[in-house]
């Protein structure tokens, strides 16, 4: 970082040795703003977003100032202030969309521009282990509902998917107009972060459900009949309950379930396109 220097000469009175001396006695004013924060991504959660990014390098860094808008474009609004590199907006309301920048700024005040990344974030609700039964002996406890939150019959109108116990093989079942698919064994629900755009299970001819087998530690992603996407991961199965975590998007057609997108802009559109309050 540029330094200005100004030299001062100072004298000093020593008791001691009864003369005067001189010394240099140099002071730095850094008037140079540090480069803009990188690799900003978003964790998207229940009510919040989480945006993180790397450290700037200088070593003058005091902190960052984290920015949101509701479009790419335009001025941003301050939201807060860290000396992490992480922030947890927990303003964030389920179904908006946010977009987020983040700023350094150094010990004497100087302020970089806003980070080139294309962030955005929309949060949704989630939920852990609830629990649903086999169709076929507690039929009326059987389904689950994404956008109510709540257990519903297997055959609800409302009703996203259903848990089914056929002769000791488990399977999850959504109705012909839904989609589903397994996406493998998972450390928890996070792991899978957007909808996946192909690979749903087909509908078999005469058939009226779509299903998979249900295995504890997979995570399976749901493509609701009302164009809503939403996951769940299976956290046990005994006897005829399943146990499970899942978190719902409620924009429709928005297939982010966990981190928000990034995309790196040129500089100078950056400069151009947003300005901070």
């Amino acid at each position: 970082m540029k330094k200005i220097m100004i030299r001062l000469t100072a004298f000093m009175i020593i008791p001691i040795s009864l003369f005067l001396t001189s010394c240099d006695a140099e002071y730095f004013y850094d008037n140079t703003p540090p480069s803009p924060p990188t690799n900003v991504v978003t964790i998207t959660g229940d009510n919040w977003v989480e945006i993180r990014w790397d450290h700037n390098r200088e070593r003058d860094i005091a902190g960052y100032n984290v920015y949101y808008n509701y479009t790419y474009e335009g001025r941003y609004t301050l939201i807060g202030s860290t000396t992490n590199n992480y922030f947890i907006d927990y303003e964030a309301v389920n179904g908006v969309t946010y977009f987020y920048a983040v700023a350094a700024y150094d010990y004497d005040g100087n302020e970089s521009e806003l980070s080139y990344d294309y962030v955005k974030d929309t949060p949704r609700p989630e939920g852990f282990n609830r629990s649903v039964f086999d169709y076929l002996t507690s039929p009326n406890k059987a389904g689950y509902d994404f956008s109510a939150y709540k257990v519903l019959p297997f055959d609800s109108w409302d009703t996203d998917f259903f848990f089914e116990n056929y002769y000791g093989t488990y399977y999850v079942n959504v109705w012909e107009e839904a989609d589903i698919q397994d996406m493998g064994a998972t450390y928890d629900i996070y792991d899978i972060t957007e909808a996946p755009i192909y690979g749903w299970v087909p509908l078999y001819e005469g058939e009226n459900v779509k299903y998979v087998e249900a295995i504890p530690g997979h995570t399976y992603v749901i493509w609701t009949a009302d164009d809503h996407y939403a996951k769940i991961r299976i956290k046990s199965i005994q006897g005829n309950m399943m146990v499970f975590d899942w978190a719902y998007q409620t924009v429709r057609g928005e297939r982010e379930l966990k981190r928000g997108s990034r995309e790196i802009i040129p500089t100078g559109e950056s400069r151009e396109l947003r300005k901070k309050y």
